[in-house]
């Protein structure tokens, strides 16, 4: 199988695969290469592979989309992180979410100053169409 990893802005994974194990909200599933077509809503976990030379790889994965199609798994999601060994990814996952958070407290702020400073202006336009 060919297993392809998606995230918003880049391609993570893009591999040659004996077996995937990914979860959903009935929880963990498992595929082969002739295993039927579907598409399901993953859960945020962790999806493994095993590689064609037998190793076991591991991606720490945020929601996402699974669809399997003939021989081909796609997984999209927003955020993803591999890794070989899970003590070690777990450590990666918390240092990259954690930083990719704290961006996202930035962004936020940044957005609530412009909002605060967008309605002090129609404040002030509006007392001068008074006058």
């Amino acid at each position: 199988m060919n297993l392809k990893v998606v995230e918003l802005s880049r391609v993570l994974i893009n591999t040659r695969v004996k077996k995937v194990v990914a979860e959903d909200e009935q929880g963990y599933f498992g595929m082969l290469p002739r295993h039927a077509d579907f598409i399901t809503a993953l859960v945020p976990g962790i999806l493994t592979f095993e590689t064609q030379e037998g190793g076991i790889q591991y991606v720490a994965l945020d929601e996402g989309i699974l669809v399997k199609a003939g021989d081909d798994v796609m997984v999209s999601t927003a955020r993803a992180v591999r890794g070989e060994d899970l003590i070690a990814l777990e450590e990666t996952v918390r240092k990259e979410f954690s930083m990719k958070r704290e961006r996202a407290k930035k962004i936020q702020a940044a957005l609530s100053r412009l909002e605060a400073d967008l309605a002090r202006r129609f404040v002030r336009f509006g007392r001068r169409g008074y006058e």
